[in-house]
């Protein structure tokens, strides 16, 4: 199999099962299915052989397997695009999405290459797209029998990762991290993830609450095998949660800085008046409050200040990206047709 650079990876297209069972010739691709995977040699035939029922095209994104992934993938019939090395989720949705674009799809569809979803409810997916949503997730927690399937520390872990990214704009979501979704096409650039990591699918939510998006939720089977996942839930839950926190962090610089670093300086100058009160009534000075106010202080203005540096600068960068969008815009060939007038 060939591989590619560390930065872009390689397309990989051949005849498999699809082209074997006589299926009719994809016009338009209309609806796309991606897997991200990596290390899913056990279960990633099993994922494509259904999901290839409901699409027109299974593309599978290789992100680095050391296992027979790609050679399987290709054998059954899909599209696949390796990575050279790991480079995290994130990255094998952004070459989705990117491919997804390329292809001139209308809906994309992502599930994990791992089997715990049921690829036979992709049209309950692409359904929701074709009524109007622009993202339609599925859920482990709308049905009972469902949510008792899921083991206790994923649904702990859950809870967690829903209280970080649903206060990051996504209420009303009740599985922020279930990999099983679909997606307009035509609303992609605006979803495109900037995470490497797990974390892309919080990402995704927020960055779709952020362009006020349509976001619609349906409940999805999930089945837990043994050895299924090949994500740590520990690391999976910290990568997520550093993830949207860092996120936080650069959407809403003032408050996520700012805020407490106010806090640090209220607290710092409190301190500073116990101080020089003690001082000025017993004529002590407590190195220990000095040094703890100076400190308090110090810090929450270096706090204050970066989160004023860094709103400066994303308000910037969002004016910048703005004006090119609206230089674009007034320089294509459809707004210089409607601004032409007769000689």
């Amino acid at each position: 199999m060939q591989t590619s650079n560390e930065t872009q990876p390689l397309n990989v297209s051949g005849q498999g099962l699809a082209s074997q069972t006589g299926t009719r010739p994809v016009k338009k691709k209309s609806v796309v299915v991606g897997i991200p995977a990596y290390n899913e040699e056990k279960y990633i035939s099993k994922v494509i052989l259904k999901a290839s029922k409901h699409c027109d095209e299974v593309v599978v994104v290789d992100d680095g397997s050391q296992d027979m992934t790609a050679e399987i993938a290709l054998k059954m019939g899909a599209k696949v695009i390796t990575h050279s090395r790991n480079m995290g989720k994130g990255e094998a949705m952004r070459t989705l999405f990117k491919y997804a674009k390329d292809s001139k799809a209308d809906v994309l569809v992502t599930i994990d290459g791992d089997g715990q979803h049921d690829a036979d409810e992709i049209p309950k997916l692409v359904e929701i797209i074709r009524s109007g949503a622009d993202v339609a997730v599925g859920s482990r927690f709308l049905n009972r029998r469902t949510q008792e399937s899921v083991p206790g520390y994923r649904a702990l872990g859950n809870k967690i990762l829903n209280s970080f990214t649903l206060s990051e704009k996504s209420a009303g979501i009740s599985d922020t991290q279930c990999g099983f979704r679909a997606y307009k096409a035509s609303k992609l650039d605006a979803l495109m993830p900037s995470e490497m990591g797990m974390g892309v699918d919080s990402e995704i939510l927020m960055k779709a609450k952020e362009n006020n998006l349509v976001v619609k939720e349906t409940s999805v089977a999930v089945a837990y095998g043994e050895d299924t996942s090949t994500y740590n839930p520990v690391f999976h839950t910290l990568d997520v949660v550093a993830s949207t926190l860092k996120l936080m962090s650069i959407r809403h610089p003032l408050m996520f800085y700012g805020l407490p670093g106010g806090c640090l300086f209220v607290a710092g100058t409190t301190v500073g008046s116990y101080a020089a009160v003690e001082y000025l009534t017993q004529r002590y000075v407590s190195f220990v409050l000095s040094f703890l106010s100076i400190t308090l202080i110090v810090s929450g203005l270096l706090s204050m200040f970066t989160g004023l540096i860094l709103f400066t600068l994303t308000t910037m960068l969002r004016n910048h990206v703005m004006t090119d969008k609206l230089i674009k815009e007034l320089n294509s060939p459809a707004s210089n047709l409607d601004n032409a007038t007769d000689p």
